[in-house]
């Protein structure tokens, strides 16, 4: 039976967040689940697929999950590790003069089009000042509050995220890479072996991912990485040892790429966010 953990970060007039956690025991399907108002859903740990209908998404690090109000969706876990996301509900009006109106269907209710979108670094950078500040009572509302609509803002942005746009089954193929990937972030792939247990050629997932994904395959990987790393960046006193944990070379290699994506190294997030 998967189990659920939540905890109430924040609670104003303008945006409810929320910190939820799944144990992932449960590797099948789920009974079908129905939100009670649209949720914007950034996942930060592991990896799960959104069933909608015929469609299906994964949900990790690098994107953002629309979870549309009095929509069926089932949920499975086909990578073990369980998973966390932050999940935001904005009120109402003010996502709809945030959310670009192509984005949007009409109607009564708001609800989005897509089932998500890929966010950038930006977005997953404050998705994590976001939860470690909140959970350690260091941001305060206003603050809290002006970061969120700046989350929402950035991961609906169109020159800040990305839709993919491929057919089911060039999807469904990237879908899979990224289920691998994300089985064993600190492994250092090979082209060949990830081709290999997709079952099409080191060309043709090259030439595919980019398409769909609009970034390749290693820097996807790579955002992953970064991305788990804002997540334990609490939890470690020595950074070369999360570097190499994750998979990167040496403490130097993990710094500059994380300094790359999120404009600081580290030590200076983990000292912005309060972490030490």
């Amino acid at each position: 039976m998967t189990e659920f953990s939540t905890q109430l970060l924040l609670d104003t007039e303008t945006v409810q967040i929320r910190d939820v956690a799944c144990d992932g025991e449960c590797r099948h399907r789920s009974a079908a689940e129905c939100a009670s108002a649209t949720h914007l859903v950034f996942p930060y740990r592991g990896v799960y697929v959104r069933h909608l209908g015929r469609s299906d998404a994964v949900a990790e690090a690098n994107q953002v999950v629309f979870f549309n109000q009095a929509e069926d969706y089932c949920i499975s876990h086909p990578v073990a590790g369980g998973d966390a996301s932050l999940s935001m509900t904005v009120a109402e009006p003010l996502l709809a003069e945030l959310a670009p109106k192509d984005q949007v269907r009409g109607g009564g209710v708001l609800a989005f089009r897509r089932h998500r979108l890929r966010v950038d670094p930006r977005a997953q950078v404050l998705v994590a000042l976001l939860r470690h500040s909140l959970r350690q009572g260091a941001a305060e509302t206003l603050e809290a509050e002006t970061l969120a609509l700046t989350l929402v803002r950035r991961a609906l942005g169109e020159r800040t995220s990305h839709a993919a746009g491929a057919s089911r089954g060039r999807q469904k193929l990237v879908d899979r890479a990224k289920l691998i990937l994300s089985s064993d972030l600190a492994r250092r792939w090979t082209l060949a072996e990830i081709a290999h247990e997709v079952g099409v050629s080191p060309v043709y997932l090259t030439q595919v991912f980019q398409q769909v994904e609009a970034v390749p395959l290693y820097r996807y990987q790579l955002r992953l990485r970064l991305a788990r790393a804002l997540d334990l960046l609490g939890h470690y006193d020595d950074l070369t040892t999360l570097g190499m944990d994750l998979g990167f070379s040496s403490h130097s290699h993990f710094s500059a790429s994380f300094r790359q994506a999120y404009g600081r190294t580290p030590a200076e997030f983990q000292r912005s966010a309060h972490l030490r």
